[in-house]
């Protein structure tokens, strides 16, 4: 979307560029099994400051003092973790690319999480595009003046903290094979972490431990990687291990019980105009008559599933939990990123850290690119010209 940096890599892409670019990318890692776009996106700086001010208004509301209180409910039963944290880790805001009624390019909120996402991988990323594609240097994904160096030094201190390396580790349930996982491995090589599936993790009284060389070492971190949605349905999946659930001597980095106060349940109490009028399906009394212009969505699921686009009545009528559904407005995207070919759709992620003692803190981002009904590998088949991707914004120096 600035126009010298999109006019300069459309003119100059080809096909054998992408492909060097994609294999120096996953060079020395595991198969990127996720799609990658052909382009980052050029973030204007008016988009950018958008995006800063829409997430200083969802982080007002997140350190308010009754935030717990009106996010209880949230956190289902059979999910509820002890010992959890006053505040989350990271903190991450989904927004679509749209136009407002000025037809100037603006976010609104999608959806939201206080839960890692690819925190190593960006980074990666966007070294990758500026190199492969020979970008100007005064591009950066990054925000508040960090670079590479600065960058992981934050993540370092939110994510290890005063332990030695080799007491932290990343989990997954299967981690070595999750389709994030080569996040994982970058952030391995660059904090020096292990990467642990949930199988290798050992639980002896309250204290967990992973076996190396024969010998037993102790956890006194876990930057948690595991949805519990994911694993809802295996009743067997901690009998051979250790159950999250349990009381602990282990520091949850980020407190799994985050994922579910910060999510689509925290919209219905967000007011700004970055946000779509969002309600918990039970407070509606009236029913739109303009349900067209409406999404319903469920409050525990991810990654779009059961999301119910062309709503009609008869689909609220059939729903017999509505207090775990919200309906919202719908946001229309507008196609602003300018492929060879036509006009691409796009959504930019905010990834914060919040170091323990301190403010939370906008750092990277990372971005989506659609041709289909909705933003999502599932939904971009056979396209291209999307995918995963990366915002480069201008630093002072440009």
């Amino acid at each position: 979307m600035i126009k010298k940096y999109r006019e300069a890599f459309n003119t100059s892409f080809t096909a054998e560029k992408y492909d060097r670019f994609l294999s120096k990318l996953g060079k020395g890692f595991p198969a990127i099994p996720f799609r990658v776009a052909e382009t980052p996106i050029f973030i204007p700086s008016a988009l950018k400051e958008k995006l800063i001010a829409a997430g200083e208004e969802i982080i007002a509301l997140i350190k308010q003092a009754n935030f717990k209180a009106l996010t209880q409910n949230a956190i289902p039963t059979q999910w509820n973790v002890p010992n959890e944290t006053s505040h989350p880790h990271f903190l991450t805001f989904d927004y679509g690319l749209c136009k407002d009624e000025h037809g100037e390019v603006t976010p609104m909120l999608i959806e939201m999480q206080g839960f890692p996402s690819l925190y190593g991988f960006q980074s990666h990323l966007a070294a990758n595009y500026k190199k492969s594609f020979d970008l100007d240097q005064n591009l950066s994904p990054y925000f508040e003046g960090l670079d590479e160096l600065s960058y992981f030094e934050l993540l370092k201190k939110v994510i290890i903290g005063n332990h030695a390396p080799h007491e932290v580790a990343l989990m997954d349930v299967d981690a070595p094979n999750q389709k994030t996982a080569i996040d994982f491995f970058v952030t391995a090589k660059h904090l020096g972490i292990k990467i642990l599936a949930l199988s290798e993790i050992i639980k002896e009284g309250d204290q967990l431990f992973y076996e190396e060389g024969g010998q037993k070492i102790r956890l006194k971190r876990i930057y948690n990687r595991l949805i519990f949605d994911e694993v809802a349905d295996d009743e067997n999946i901690f009998k051979n291990s250790f159950d999250p659930r349990a009381a602990l001597d282990i520091e949850w980095i980020t407190h799994p019980n985050w994922f579910y106060r910060i999510s689509k349940y925290t919209m219905p109490f967000l007011n700004s105009k970055f946000v779509p009028e969002t309600r918990f399906l039970n407070t509606v009394k009236d029913i739109p008559t303009d349900l067209e212009n409406y999404v319903l969505k469920p409050l525990f699921s991810f990654a779009g599933m059961g999301v119910i686009i062309d709503v009609t009545e008869a689909d609220i009528q059939q729903i017999n939990d509505p207090e775990n559904w919200i309906l919202q407005r719908k946001v229309t995207y507008e196609p602003v990123i300018e492929a060879p070919d036509a006009g691409v759709k796009a959504e930019i992620r905010m990834m914060y850290l919040w170091p323990e003692g301190e403010e939370p803190q906008l750092c990277i981002n990372l971005g989506r690119l659609s041709r289909g009904k909705m933003i999502g590998v599932r939904y971009n088949k056979d396209f291209d010209w999307v995918g995963g991707t990366v915002g480069l914004m201008e630093t002072s120096g440009a």
